[in-house]
């Protein structure tokens, strides 16, 4: 899929390219917090992302992991992203499928399904966790889309290097080269790794753009961004990211779908599409996970 021509709007910022930076907000899952950054008080989503949430890195004691039970997603879909750790998928359509690092989960939501994540082989002993969940709007015309669920393995994924720095490819097109990933729109999804004094130009005309800095540090416009820090990028602009160490680098973007609804874990252009969603997970008109069946209310 190709991006439109991006906007031209000026940037306010005396950054130079950046127009936001993005601190998360710390948010207990029970087992264990993960770093929120989107959605943000002043910048609600990046091109189709509406939700980013880097998880760990944890460690668990034998016996205890990561722990969803199973929940009701409609009208996104979410991508799953590692670094260390695995996680097991299990699915309302059956499926059941372990991730592991540099891999990628891609459940679309569509008109409605449920999963669970849980902790991988690794339960018996001690593990880490550490990845990125994101979740991505569907256009409006997707939103009721049948849901689907597609497993990637790491080495579908294709990785470029190019003066010091290494580049994956998770989603859309960069340096050459495409990832197989299933797009709904429009969209831009990179792992970088940099090496001290190495630098990154991130790609032009992305409509909306950001990265995030998940471990390390880097620089923009001579403004240092550190680890947990989002950077958002001016309309048309193209930041050139410089590390100052050892640095791993998520970038996001792609094509604006306009506003959206979310609540809980529902997201949809319509309020009363969400209304929808809760009475029927009040009802349990949503299917179920085989092999785990535990029930979440609504939440209060």
């Amino acid at each position: 899929m190709s991006f439109q021509e991006a906007g031209s709007a000026d940037c306010l910022s005396s950054e130079g390219s950046i127009e936001l930076t993005i601190k998360p907000k710390l948010k207990d899952l029970g087992e264990f917090s993960v770093r929120r950054v989107l959605p943000a008080a002043r910048r609600r989503s990046v091109g189709p992302f509406v939700f980013f949430d880097h998880m760990g890195p944890a460690e668990f004691p034998p016996g205890e992991g990561i722990a969803v039970r199973p929940h009701p997603h409609i009208g996104l879909a979410t991508i799953t992203y590692l670094f260390e750790g695995e996680i097991i998928h299990r699915d309302s359509l059956g499926f059941l499928q372990p991730i592991q690092p540099g891999a990628v989960n891609l459940m679309t939501a569509g008109r409605g399904i449920v999963h669970s994540e849980r902790a991988g082989e690794d339960l018996a002993t001690t593990s880490r966790l550490h990845g990125i969940q994101s979740w991505m709007a569907l256009p409006v015309e997707l939103e009721e889309i049948d849901p689907a669920f597609q497993h990637y393995s790491a080495n579908e994924l294709p990785t470029v290097e190019q003066d010091g720095v290494g580049v994956t490819v998770i989603m859309g097109s960069a340096l050459g080269v495409e990832s197989p990933v299933l797009q709904h729109s429009p969209t831009l999804y990179l792992e970088c790794r940099l090496w001290p004094g190495s630098s990154f130009a991130l790609p032009e005309d992305v409509p909306e753009l950001a990265f995030y800095v998940v471990t390390g540090q880097v620089s923009v416009d001579g403004h240092a961004f550190a680890e947990g820090e989002m950077g958002v990028a001016c309309p048309g602009a193209a930041p050139k990211l410089t590390a100052q160490e050892d640095s791993r680098v998520m970038v996001i973007g792609g094509q604006g779908l306009g506003a959206r609804h979310l609540w809980w874990n529902f997201v949809s252009h319509d309020k009363d599409r969400i209304e929808q969603a809760k009475e029927d997970w009040r009802q349990q008109r949503f299917g179920k996970v085989d092999g785990d069946d535990e029930f979440i209310p609504l939440p209060e």
